[in-house]
């Protein structure tokens, strides 16, 4: 995507968004995407966990991409998630949807069992490096935050209302390929070292989407409270 883009979600652009429906990633993931999980309500995009039982056993889960790819720039997004363990709210890119080719990655990722925390990731090779966690305040589960990657050849730094909060050391092998935008919310059964136990009764839950934005590297800013205005 060589143009840059905000969508304030006043409907779901499918020529922007593929919507991820009927599959999971794989088995550390216990719930199923599914695009009734999908929806654009009061100018808001809401991804949304719905815990399983009765005649759905298992939890659906939500889950948006760019149909485009994009490569060094700057993603800003305004989003507030729920509190609820063994569950991810996050926003990223990657490049290897289709399971073909190398394996970049730039995360944002809320664990919503501690939604005070924000944490930050990239993926080389399919190999992690630069992950760190900051803290917010107030947490996520109690206010919007905007959230941002800028990501440029020689580095990428992570922000949250506009501070940067954390930043790859120079001279580290960086993510180089061009990647999709990813938006999603899931739950595990199995990475609970990592995300917590889950509450298979809690919900449904919403992850809250504001607006989002994709100013490509060097181009004019797309609206002025962009940090690409600065």
């Amino acid at each position: 995507m060589t143009q840059g883009f905000r969508d304030d979600f006043d409907r779901l652009d499918l020529g922007r968004w593929y919507v991820s429906d009927g599959w999971t990633n794989g088995p550390h993931q216990d719930c199923t995407w599914s695009r009734r999980a999908v929806r654009v309500q009061g100018g808001m995009l809401r991804l949304t966990h719905l815990p399983g039982g009765g005649e759905k056993p298992r939890p659906l889960c939500s889950e948006i991409r760019t149909r485009g790819f994009v490569q060094y720039g700057l993603i800003e997004a305004r989003i507030r998630t729920p509190r609820g363990s063994g569950k991810n709210a996050a926003l990223f890119t990657f490049s290897k949807p289709s399971g073909k080719g190398p394996h970049d990655e730039i995360d944002i990722e809320i664990l919503t069992r501690n939604p005070a925390e924000a944490s930050f990731n990239t993926f080389v090779d399919g190999k992690p490096a630069q992950g760190g966690v900051v803290p917010v305040d107030p947490p996520f589960d109690k206010a919007f935050h905007i959230v941002a990657i800028d990501w440029a050849p020689d580095r990428i730094r992570w922000f949250v209302d506009g501070r940067i909060v954390h930043e790859t050391t120079p001279g580290i092998e960086l993510p180089t390929h061009p990647q999709q935008l990813f938006l999603s919310f899931w739950s595990t059964t199995t990475l609970t070292d990592w995300m917590g136990r889950q509450d298979a009764n809690a919900g449904p839950l919403d992850y809250e989407v504001d607006w989002i934005a994709w100013t490509p590297q060097g181009a004019d800013c797309l609206f002025p409270q962009s940090l690409a205005c600065r």
